[in-house]
C-alpha cells in the first residue's frame, strides 16, 4: 500500500511496520494523497500504514508520527460525549459480522470536530479484520451549509411576521368593528391587507426559486423576448407610482439580435435590479442594452448575445462587498429587504446560459451587467 505523505520516503518505510502489504494502491493508480479527505489506514495488527496529506491537514499530526503508532494512538478520537471512540467501536475484538462504521461527528485532541467513517476489510466473511480504512472529513463545509438555512429560516420567519400581524391585525379588526368605519377608512386598510398579501406571496415565490436554484431545476420556458420593450414597462410602472419620468435613461443599440429566454424570469431580473438602482442608488438610473459576445459551454466558441447594463449614481457598491453580492443575505443598505434577490438573479442568469458581474458605474453609482446567449432553442435550431 502506498502511504504517501510529504514526508522522506525513508522514514515512511521506517515507520511502516514489518507485517503490511506495499503496493495495495499500485495496482489501481492511485495517490493517497490525491485523495481530497484524509485516508488512515490500519493493517491486522491495528497499526497505522496509511496517513494521506488530507489527514495531516485535518488532524495537524504529522504523518512521520502517526505512521506505525497504534490506530487509537494516531488517532485518539472521542465522541459528543467525551468517550474513546475505539474502545466503543473495538474493530478488531467487535462483532464478526460488522462491516464499519456510518459517517459521523466526533472529536479530535482540543475539541476539533470532524466527520468520522470507517470500514472494516476482513479476508472472509466473519474473518479476523485485516484493514481497517478511516475517512476524515473536515465539517466547516457542513457548517455553513447548516448556517446558511439556519439564517434563511430566520429571514424568513422575520420577514412573514410582520406582513401576517398586519393581515391578521386588520382584519380581525374589520370583522369586529365593520360598523364603525368610514368606507375611506375601510378601503385603506383593505388595501393594506391586499400589499401585504403580496409580500408574502413574493417571499414564497423567493423560496421556491432559490429551492430550485440550489437543486438545480430552476426551469427555463425560452421565448422571443423583446427586451426592450421589457425594460420600458417596468420604467412606466415606476413613472406611474409617482417616480419622475426623467430619472430613467434607456439607450438602447440597435439591431439586437434575436433573445430567446424565458420573458417571466428576464422581468423577475429585470424588476430586481431596477428596484435595486431606484431604492439604494441616487439620481439617474440609466439602462443600457447592447449586441454582445457569450462564450457557449458547448464548444467555447463565442456566440452572439445581448447585455443589459443597469447603473445608478448612488454611493455604489463598497469594494470590499463586490465578490459578496451575489450571495445569499447580502443587503446593500438597512432599508429592508431579504437580501435573496441578487443571489436569485444571479441563479436566473445562469440558468440561461449567462452571466452577469458588478461594478462601478461612471458616475460613481452601482453599475450591473447580464449577458444572455440569444441562440434560439434547440427544437428551432
Amino acid at each position: 500500500m502506498s502511504v504517501g505523505t510529504s514526508s522522506a520516503p525513508g522514514a515512511r518505510r521506517a515507520a511502516r511496520p514489518p507485517a503490511s502489504r506495499p503496493g495495495d494502491h499500485a495496482e489501481l493508480g492511485i495517490d493517497p494523497d490525491q485523495l481530497p479527505d484524509g485516508l488512515v489506514v490500519a493493517d491486522e495488527h491495528g497499526r497505522v500504514i496509511c496517513f494521506n496529506t488530507a489527514a495531516v491537514r485535518i488532524t495537524a499530526v504529522p504523518a512521520e508520527r502517526a505512521l506505525g503508532q497504534r490506530l487509537e494512538a494516531a488517532l485518539p478520537l472521542e465522541d459528543l460525549e467525551g468517550r474513546r471512540w475505539w474502545q466503543l467501536t473495538d474493530p478488531y475484538g467487535g462483532l464478526a459480522i460488522r462491516v464499519g462504521q456510518p459517517e459521523r461527528n466526533l472529536l479530535l485532541p482540543g475539541g476539533r470536530e470532524v466527520l468520522v467513517s470507517a470500514r472494516y476489510v476482513r479476508t472472509r466473511p466473519t474473518g479476523p479484520v485485516h484493514r481497517v480504512v478511516v475517512t476524515l472529513r473536515d465539517t466547516e463545509a457542513r457548517r455553513r451549509t447548516e448556517r446558511s438555512h439556519a439564517e434563511l429560516i430566520a429571514t424568513v420567519a422575520h420577514e412573514l411576521r410582520s406582513p401576517l400581524t398586519s393581515v391578521k391585525g386588520f382584519t380581525a379588526t374589520l370583522l369586529a368593528k365593520w360598523e364603525r368605519f368610514t368606507d375611506d377608512q375601510k378601503r385603506l386598510m383593505l388595501e393594506t391587507v391586499d400589499a401585504d398579501a403580496d409580500r408574502v406571496t413574493r417571499l414564497i415565490a423567493e423560496l421556491l426559486d432559490i429551492s430550485r436554484i440550489d437543486s438545480g431545476r430552476l426551469e427555463v420556458r425560452r421565448q422571443p423576448v423583446d427586451i426592450g420593450a421589457a425594460v420600458g414597462r417596468h420604467i412606466q410602472a415606476y413613472v406611474a407610482a409617482g417616480q419622475p419620468a426623467d430619472r430613467f435613461l434607456l439607450r438602447v443599440q440597435h439591431p439586437l439580435p434575436d433573445l430567446w429566454a424565458d420573458p417571466d424570469k428576464i422581468d423577475q431580473v429585470l424588476g430586481n435590479l431596477l428596484e435595486n438602482a431606484v431604492r439604494h442608488g441616487e439620481g439617474n438610473v440609466t439602462i443600457d442594452i447592447t449586441p454582445s459576445v457569450s462564450p457557449r459551454e458547448r464548444d467555447g466558441a463565442e456566440h452572439a448575445a445581448t447585455s443589459v447594463t443597469v447603473s445608478d449614481e448612488g454611493p455604489g457598491i463598497p469594494e470590499e462587498s463586490m465578490n459578496r453580492v451575489f450571495t445569499r443575505f447580502w443587503r446593500g443598505s438597512k432599508r429592508g429587504g431579504t437580501g435573496l434577490g441578487l443571489y436569485i438573479v444571479k441563479g436566473i442568469v445562469e440558468a440561461h446560459g449567462g452571466t452577469i458581474t458588478v461594478g462601478r458605474a461612471p458616475e460613481g453609482g452601482a453599475q450591473f451587467r447580464f449577458t444572455l446567449p440569444v441562440g434560439a432553442p434547440a427544437y428551432l435550431a
